[in-house]
């Protein structure tokens, strides 16, 4: 069996072998001009100008900074980018009148190998801050090269003094180079040190600045603390506290007993020994009993209503609204005023109950600065608790900030020294490169080159144009969307778990007329057993009770209808009543190739043709069993006829009528027929064919034929080459063709073809003997497809 890579490039071959030729015939001309060519002239004698510089020896240093930049400056100083930086090839193209890229192509540096001392050499040149010369000097060479104007001595001169000044300026240029490499690393470092060393200035200083906040703060009760005075002032604060509670235990025992004896609280009693004490209210309180000692004899003799007993009350009211005003002065609540008889009252205390009720005020007074002193005392004590709490977190907290405070100084101080010793190493900085050979100049004679050999030029583009016309074709060959072997669409249909049901050869017969047909004919049923082979497959893929199978594919020219034709005369060959259904409306009839004329009516009234049976039944000549109904079609309005009840009708009526009904579709691609058809079908085959199904195409409907969980019973694929074709067995071959030619079957097929000669429409259905010779067949076919 051929690979799908060979019968790709083979199918791109013969599409493309045209582009191919003319790719082939170009490039092999190509070859063949390029040797046609003259050869160059003569090459001008060269000369190339060769100088060398090492390291120079440093001075003594005494600075650290002095030998660590003279091997720093070394490791930069060989770089080939900074020989050949633009501030060393400017000057020198100012002087000799050239571009500097121009001169930066012919320049060669040129540096010796690993190990005869090469770049690593100048890792090595010191080591340990010894500021001795390496023992093997690193030395490398500058060369550039020009070429003559001409052969003449002149410009032979001119040629090698040019190439030994330019040489001799680089080197100059490389030395001066090295020196402001040097001093340019000096001055970065001493900026970064400067940079770095005001940021570490400040650090300091606000490390320094928390450091004496946070003892300005903590210091004095740190050192409490620390010499015992803090925890001796709780003591303390705790023996007062002591006493003054005893104390006021004291006052407060005195003050019950006294507001017993008086009967008032302290309030109380301030307030009636101060209206007691006042002699405005005495003098009022007075003439309130000498007016009630006036008015009582009076009561006795005179009316209320008399004007003396009318003055009297006046008098009293007026003293009693004057002793009111004086306890609102005194008292000043502004709220309530009491009665007079309460005042009375409350300013009436002798000078014994007046004497408790001071004692009392004074008591309270004490016991008031008592629980004031208790409570400051508490305060007292309770912010030393905090602050012997705090001690060891303070003490913690000092030790971090000295810690801190001590590592920025000493960086400070590392990097002020650092300062220092750069800044004293600016005296000491010199340059790393010296010449330690002046330019030398050798010449290179002139060179005559031949031209390209035609024998090598032509074969070589013949090889050339061998590769490229098969890249030309192996490109249009990837490019090609079609499966071109059975195997490619094998691998499209396991993927999927699709059933293949069968591979089919390309059939070549003539019909009546004389012409190509590859539709089996009664005289040529050489290929038949493929098409039993298809069929039993069929059977035994689920399709048994399948009864109405429609056959399309997804693009035209890929031979379903030939599949439906070769199927529908094998099913009839077996003994099977077939129906063949044309319902591509699309295109024309191809019944012709049987023998059967169409109705030339038929595609003007498609429906008037599809309602009677007599119409559209037609009996294959020579084929026994099979049926066919020739299509209408080019129709415009082919969905409309397939959506009619008159093509419905007829599906239904073959059903029952026939043993195997099979459907001719349009493709699946372009029109929606087919899909129309689907619910009037039981069954779909799909029909691939090598070198025309389009592979996307075809899997995607595959795709979505799985995902719509659509009745598809399998793919067939048709056109296959004889190199892949599987051939069945001979004995297999021979019993499929002699299937029919049993004793029993050919008596029943006698029967079929008497019933056969009457009108289609008075076909009864088989009887029981039929039915056995049915079974027999069955079984026949299995044998056959088990021998397969």
């Amino acid at each position: 069996m051929t690979s799908p890579l060979v019968k790709r490039f083979t199918v791109s071959f013969d599409e493309n072998k045209l582009i191919a030729l003319i790719s082939f015939a170009l490039v092999v001309g190509a070859g063949g001009a390029l040797s046609m060519l003259p050869p160059p002239p003569p090459t001008p004698p060269k000369y190339e100008a060769a100088g060398k510089l090492r390291f120079s020896v440093p001075p003594p240093t005494f600075t650290q900074t002095g030998q660590a930049l003279q091997q720093q400056g070394q490791q930069v100083a060989i770089s080939p980018d900074t020989l050949l930086s633009p501030q060393v090839l400017k000057p020198v193209s100012d002087k000799t009148q050239m571009k500097p890229d121009e001169l930066k192509e012919k320049v060669e540096i040129k540096f010796p190998d690993k190990k005869d001392g090469g770049k690593d050499a100048a890792k090595d040149t010191k080591k340990k801050g010894d500021a001795a010369a390496p023992q093997e000097p690193f030395e490398f060479e500058v060369k550039y090269e020009k070429a003559a104007k001409s052969d003449t001595s002149k410009d032979k001169l001119e040629a090698a003094k040019s190439a030994v000044s330019i040489v001799d300026l680089l080197m100059q240029e490389m030395v001066k180079q090295s020196r402001a490499i040097n001093t340019a690393l000096l001055r970065t470092k001493i900026d970064a040190l400067k940079e770095r060393l005001v940021q570490a200035q400040g650090d300091q200083q606000a490390v320094e600045k928390a450091y004496y906040q946070f003892i300005s703060q903590q210091g004095a009760a740190m050192a409490s603390a620390e010499d015992g005075t803090l925890f001796a002032g709780i003591s303390a604060s705790q023996q007062q506290q002591r006493q003054v509670q005893l104390t006021l235990e004291g006052v407060q025992a005195q003050i019950a007993s006294i507001s017993s004896q008086l009967g008032m609280n302290p309030d109380q009693a301030y307030t009636s020994s101060m209206l007691s004490a006042d002699p405005i209210l005495s003098s009022l309180r007075s003439k309130l009993l000498e007016i009630e000692m006036q008015m009582e004899p009076l009561r006795l003799k005179l009316r209320p209503e008399h004007p003396q007993i009318q003055t009297l009350l006046e008098q009293k009211q007026s003293t009693e609204r004057l002793l009111q005003e004086r306890y609102t002065e005194l008292m000043g609540t502004g709220v309530l005023t009491p009665l007079p008889g309460q005042i009375r009252k409350e300013s009436s205390l002798d000078p014994a109950r007046q004497q408790l009720a001071n004692n009392l005020v004074t008591l309270r007074t004490q016991r008031d600065t008592l629980i004031s002193q208790l409570q400051s005392l508490q305060r007292q004590e309770q912010q030393m608790k905090q602050q012997y709490e705090r001690y060891p977190s303070n003490q913690l907290e000092k030790s971090r900030l000295q810690q801190q405070l001590q590592l920025k100084q000493t960086l400070y101080n590392n990097m002020l020294s650092s300062l220092v010793d750069a800044q004293s190493a600016e005296a000491e900085t010199t340059g790393s490169l010296t010449v330690s050979q002046p330019p030398a100049v050798t010449e290179t004679p002139a060179v005559v080159k031949g031209g390209i050999n035609p024998l090598l030029a032509i074969g070589g583009g013949t090889v050339a144009g061998l590769i490229v016309a098969s890249g030309i074709i192996f490109a249009f060959s990837f490019l090609d969307g079609r499966v071109h072997t059975v195997k490619e669409i094998q691998g499209i249909l396991s993927d999927r778990d699709v059933t293949l049901l069968g591979e089919l050869p390309l059939v070549f017969n003539l019909n009546q007329q004389g012409e190509a047909s590859p539709i089996l004919q009664p005289y040529n049923q050489e290929d038949l057993h493929f098409y039993e082979l298809f069929r039993s497959n069929l059977r035994r893929s689920g399709a048994k009770g399948a009864k109405t199978i429609m056959i399309t594919s997804e693009m035209g020219n890929e031979g379903k209808t030939v599949t439906a034709y070769n199927l529908a005369i094998a099913s009839a060959q077996a003994g099977k009543r077939t129906l063949l259904i044309e319902a591509d409306l699309r295109s024309p009839s191809v019944a012709r190739s049987l023998g059967i004329e169409p109705d030339p009516d038929a595609q003007l009234e498609p429906l008037s043709y599809y309602n009677a049976r007599s119409n559209y039944l037609q009996l294959a000549p020579n084929i026994a069993n099979l049926y066919i109904v020739p299509g209408v079609g080019p129709q415009l309005k082919a969905a409309a006829v397939l959506e009619s009840s008159e093509f419905k009708r007829l599906l239904d009526d073959a059903k029952g009528r026939f043993d195997l009904v099979i459907v001719d579709s349009p493709p699946l691609s372009g029109y929606n027929d087919a899909m129309l058809l689907e619910p009037l079908v039981e069954g779909i085959v799909i029909v691939a064919r090598p070198g025309v199904t389009l592979k996307a195409p075809f899997s995607a409907r595959l795709d979505r034929f799985v995902e719509a969980e659509l009745p598809l019973l399998g793919v067939v694929i048709n056109g296959v080459d004889d190199s892949e074709l599987v051939e069945m067995p001979a004995e297999a071959s021979e019993t499929a063709v002699l299937l029919s030619e049993t004793p029993k079957l050919r008596a029943t097929k006698k029967r079929r073809s008497l019933k056969e000669s009457q009108k289609a429409e008075d076909l009864p259905d088989l009887d029981a003997e039929e039915e056995e010779d049915e079974e027999e067949e069955e079984e026949l076919s299995q044998q056959v497809a088990s021998r397969s």
